[in-house]
């Protein structure tokens, strides 16, 4: 069996061991009520073929890998060989009719993975599509797309590995990588520097973004030393207005909020560094491939 070349996961984050694990689970919870059934009824155990992926539209790939991964992991555990022929690598820009992979080998063990395989990188080149159209809108504006943790549970790590793959950042992993000071934490602390220095003091090292709504309160986040203020809900002159606050600080700048690809182009000169799109993990169309069996 072709072994897959690592460096088209790791070398842009994607921890190896993870994602076979995570591969392992869905084809687990694929088998949990038994055996493919239709594939052991209608495919003799001896019939080879050649499968490929190919692409139904235009898109951005993502998630590649984890297909092989479902295609090997499911002849290891049948005890068979596939020849595996990966002709892209995620980040690629795809084509109607483009073939993405190659698989051949026993046929029952090509389709008893195909959907598993199919899932993982429809679902993760549609992450990567959308954040493409974006990171393509804000070319050359020196505004960054990037995601939220509006994710799906259990693949936050693989959507926000598939924005990267589609020329997005990421914003913070999880709860403890860095510290966003909300208007609930506002609330309960009593104001945004009680906040802020419950946060710094408790967490000295860690960065801390401010959530602010107001051009008053982006005026405060920079007095008290936020890193980062998110621009919550503002129009595109106002943005202007609070980057010309936070600029001449060195405060980077991050507007989210009702912001679409309709109404992006009316943010193209704020000046704002980040845009946050939570649509790229929660609401993305799963890009259009098939599993054609030769």
């Amino acid at each position: 069996m072709q072994e897959l070349d690592m460096t088209i996961s790791s070398a842009d984050g994607l921890d190896w061991e993870e994602a076979r694990s995570h591969v392992s689970a869905a084809l687990d919870e694929d088998l949990a009520w038994g055996p493919d059934a239709t594939t052991i009824a209608t495919i003799g155990a001896d019939a080879t073929g050649t499968a490929a992926i190919v692409s139904r539209e235009h898109g951005c790939l993502a998630g590649l890998p984890l297909a092989v991964l479902a295609l090997q992991i499911t002849a290891e555990r049948d005890g068979v060989e596939l020849d595996i022929e990966v002709r892209l690598n995620d980040g690629a820009t795809v084509a109607p009719g483009q073939t993405l992979l190659r698989a051949t080998g026993p046929v029952r063990t090509l389709l008893t993975a195909e959907r598993i395989a199919l899932n993982y990188v429809s679902q993760l080149s549609g992450v990567a599509t959308a954040t493409h159209q974006w990171a393509q809108i804000l070319q050359d504006t020196g505004i960054t797309v990037r995601d939220t943790r509006k994710t799906i549970p259990g693949m936050r790590v693989l959507q926000k590995y598939a924005v990267r793959c589609g020329g997005g950042a990421n914003h913070r992993m999880g709860l403890g990588d860095t510290a966003l000071i909300k208007d609930n934490h506002i609330a309960a602390t009593g104001s945004l520097a009680a906040a802020f220095t419950a946060v710094r003091s408790k967490f000295p090292e860690l960065p801390v973004e401010v959530e602010c709504d107001t051009l008053e309160q982006v005026a405060e986040a920079v007095e008290i030393g936020a890193e980062l203020i998110l621009l919550d809900n503002m129009a595109p002159d106002v943005v202007k207005d609070a980057v010309g606050i936070t600029r001449p600080a060195g405060v980077r700048t991050e507007a989210s909020g009702g912001i679409t690809l309709y109404n992006v182009a009316g943010y193209r000169d704020t000046g704002v560094d980040y845009i946050a799109v939570g649509a790229l993990t929660h609401s993305s169309r799963v890009l259009d491939l098939g599993f054609d069996l030769a």
